[in-house]
């Protein structure tokens, strides 16, 4: 029988491993389809090689490896991974900025449709990422680092673009504008966790040792998201979950843990609160005043998303078509009157300008008795001139002085 269960242990084990390593191969597969023979004026050189998982958790992990080759003979590396949605590729793209691109005294930024959705490049490397995917692309020692560019600007043009822009969460934070641009997104806890570390211990790889005990006790189960952002010495971490359920239960176990950490005289976050379906925290801050001042900036704005039709949706579009239709008739009102003062204007103008130019005719038609005639009764006017008098058939009129 303890042989039967075994040989059952084993076949269940293959099983597994077989289950996972044709996971592991279709995800490898469907990440070498974006790095074909022919890439511009790149060529491939060999195949796309899978690529084992990197030191970083899960930073390269189910990618491909395949060099291509420029007309001159310079050498690319391009590794291509195919992450589960569009927030899980930018997370690799922050995560990637936070293990490579940061030396002392510099740190690169991300930067925004330039390469893919967002990118950044350090040194002859090009970190980007569009859709779902997650790429870099570096130049071999000595080769153009233009080129390698220009070579993720042609892996990135067919790319699906997904939502088309970065996660919604970033933009809620404070001064997003600026700080979208080193800020870390997390997907996972142990993301999460690499990213906010205690001040007074030292740096690793996996970050565990290090990490702020309180996050031990959040839950990313159901799609939750979560982003990091430095404000000076401040560190500012907004997750959010998917429910308010998810919502309610964590902070509880925050709260929790938070007084348990006092009571052990162990590291606590300088602010916490639960701002709608956010828990925000800051660490590191200088003071409470300046904690609890950046979790005032956090606003949470709701969005619902019906699995079915929407109950609401004519209310939405009547909404909509009045005030279109309103829209459209102030529109129509003021281009009309518009209009109409402007061929009034117009008009007047002209009608002006024609009455002044026939009077001035007029006034050097006639005299000045408007062309009325006047008798020399009183013999003060000079003599006329004859050309100009009526004649009768009995002949011309007598010269009035003779």
């Amino acid at each position: 029988m303890g042989k039967v269960r075994l040989s059952t242990s084993v076949i269940l084990l293959l099983l597994f491993s077989g289950a996972l390593s044709a996971k592991a191969d279709s995800v490898s597969d469907e990440a070498a389809k974006h790095l074909p023979e022919q890439i511009g004026n790149f060529k491939a050189k060999g195949a796309a090689i899978p690529e084992k998982a990197a030191q970083m958790p899960g930073l390269f992990e189910g990618s491909v490896v395949r060099t291509y080759l420029a007309g001159d003979g310079a050498s690319y590396n391009v590794q291509l991974q195919v992450a589960t949605n569009d927030a899980a590729a930018f997370a690799l793209l922050t995560h990637a900025r936070l293990y490579f691109g940061q030396s002392p005294g510099r740190e690169w930024k991300l930067a925004f449709d330039e390469v893919g959705t967002a990118s950044f490049a350090k040194g002859g490397a090009i970190f980007f990422y569009k859709g779902n995917v997650f790429a870099c692309v570096t130049a071999a020692a000595g080769d153009s680092d233009e080129r390698a560019r220009e070579l993720a600007r042609e892996i990135a043009e067919p790319l699906s673009t997904g939502e088309g822009e970065i996660p919604v969460l970033v933009k809620h934070l404070p001064n997003w504008e600026t700080t979208s641009k080193t800020a870390i997104y997390s997907v996972s806890l142990e993301q999460l966790k690499a990213t906010v570390v205690m001040a007074d211990r030292p740096a690793n790889l996996d970050g565990q040792s290090k990490a702020q005990p309180v996050l031990d006790v959040v839950n990313f189960d159901g799609g939750t998201e979560a982003v990091t952002a430095d404000y000076g010495q401040a560190k500012l971490v907004i997750i959010e979950f998917t429910t308010p359920q998810f919502s309610i239960d964590n902070d509880s176990r925050i709260w929790t843990r938070i007084a348990e950490l006092k009571s052990q005289g162990l590291p606590t976050p300088n602010a916490y609160r639960r701002v709608g379906n956010y828990s925000v925290f800051v660490f590191n801050s200088l003071d409470e005043k300046t904690a609890n001042g950046l979790v005032d900036q956090v606003k949470y704005e709701q969005v619902v998303q019906w699995l079915g039709d929407d109950p609401h949706l004519a209310d939405r579009l009547q909404k909509y078509f009045t005030q279109t239709s309103a829209g459209v008739f102030i529109a129509v009102l003021k281009s009309s009157g518009l209009s109409l003062v402007l061929c009034l204007g117009i008009g007047g103008l002209v009608g002006t300008l024609l009455f002044r130019h026939r009077r001035a005719q007029r006034a050097a038609a006639f005299s000045d008795a408007g062309g009325s005639t006047r008798l020399n009764l009183d013999e003060l006017t000079g003599p006329t001139s004859k050309q100009r008098l009526l004649t009768t058939s009995e002949g011309s009129h007598n010269d009035p002085a003779s």
